[in-house]
């Protein structure tokens, strides 16, 4: 069994075996104006490797990295932090492993993409300890810590470069399903850095179905701190996993607001990195927090719902249907090329290997698809309007 010990700012002797450490050095590439910190792990035997003391900085969020974005960790990531306010030490949570990088679009060829967990927002803290457990360790492995409001202060909007190429877009048919667009944070008003997204939007085909997430982490923030968490869900995806973007298309806190996710316009099918093997022509909405043992409450449903039924409604989509869609990659769940058939509003798990959206709020998506049924204004039944993408259209996803 491999373990890695990582201990931060720990001013007490610690037991045998492990490693006091006061603050996180900086990685080339990375400063305090970024808002993210960077502790490398040394090479070395890839069974047994620690990290020397060291000095931190204050940050909200945590996560851990590796070289090859390819590479799965075969085994545990645990952290516990120290808060800034009054010191005590959390207890171990577990990072969610649950992650790959995108298998199309400028992300999978960026250089500087990194395989990496699900990032945890711990609130304001200065002190880390991380474990980490398993079989043979992926390389590269660092300490992502992420202080969300440590950047810039300057706030830009969102700029679509003359080259990106959005397909024409294909209202809904006469009488088709169709719903309001719900009240939506934009970016600007959360704070996202614009500067640090360096490539256009890629559009796909139309929108088909819907995929439902959660962040997993902590559901122990309030609802004043979730601007803070979609910068540093943002700025992990971007400086951690070197993505070029935020991965999802919308994110919703506990109290059922709704924030604008991945640039390109809210409206447009703009492709995402949410669902390995079925990113091409869905879109996705990320609840904040760990719906595994918490319970969603009625703001989320909602929010989710709405969200689901305006986003497929500009296609003229119910979103209490089925849709046939077609794997693009081999993604440990299903086979390149094969069909599968899914909800439109489906959780990530119905894609991929993962407990994501958390057995709770999976079991809420029956409520939810009922709910945004009712958004959609489904009196007169109307089929799906021509375009792209129809249901006799093979769509290999991911391509």
């Amino acid at each position: 069994m491999t373990r890695l010990l990582l201990h931060t700012a720990v001013a007490t002797v610690l037991a045998a075996g492990t490693l006091g450490l006061t603050q996180p050095a900086r990685t080339s590439g990375a400063s305090a104006s970024d808002g993210v910190h960077t502790v490398r792990v040394p090479d070395g035997d890839p069974h047994e490797r620690s990290l020397a003391p060291r000095t931190t900085e204050p940050f909200s969020m945590i996560g851990v990295t590796w070289d090859d974005p390819d590479a799965a960790l075969d085994g545990t990531a645990h952290v516990r932090t120290r808060s800034r306010e009054s010191g005590a030490w959390s207890a171990w949570r577990a990072l969610d492993t649950d992650v790959r990088t995108p298998e199309t679009g400028p992300e999978r060829h960026r250089a500087g993409v990194r395989g990496g967990t699900q990032p945890l927002w711990t609130g304001p803290s200065d002190g880390v300890q991380v474990r980490v457990s398993g079989g043979r360790l992926p390389e590269g492995l660092r300490v992502e810590l992420v202080d969300p409001d440590g950047g810039s202060d300057a706030v830009q909007t969102t700029v679509v470069e003359p080259d990106a190429v959005e397909p024409d877009a294909v209202g809904p048919a006469a009488g088709a399903p169709h719903a309001e667009r719900p009240a939506v944070t934009s970016r600007s008003a959360w704070g996202a850095d614009e500067s640090l997204v360096k490539d256009p939007p890629t559009y796909t085909t139309g929108t088909r179905a819907m995929f439902v997430h959660h962040t997993a982490g902590t559901n122990a923030y309030t609802c004043a701190e979730s601007a803070s968490i979609v910068r540093g869900v943002f700025l992990y995806h971007v400086r951690s996993n070197g993505w070029n973007d935020i991965g999802y298309h919308f994110l919703v806190d506990k109290c059922g607001t709704v924030f604008e996710g991945r640039a390109g316009g809210m409206d447009k099918p703009v492709l995402g990195a949410h669902t390995y093997g079925f990113n091409t022509a869905t879109s996705s909405v990320s609840v904040l927090g760990d719906y595994s043992k918490t319970t969603a409450n009625a703001a989320v449903r909602e929010s989710v719902a709405k969200v689901a039924a305006w986003k497929l409604g500009l296609y003229g989509i119910d979103p209490t249907g089925t849709v046939v869609l077609t794997a693009g990659a081999d993604n440990g769940k299903y086979k390149a090329g094969q069909k599968v058939t899914l909800h439109r509003i489906s959780g990530h798990r119905d894609g991929y290997p993962t407990e994501c959206p958390g057995q709770h709020l999976y079991d809420d998506l029956p409520r939810i698809r009922t709910l945004a049924g009712k958004a959609a204004k489904l009196d007169e039944p109307a089929p799906e309007p021509a375009g792209p993408v129809t249901e006799d259209t093979t769509v290999v996803f991911g391509r």
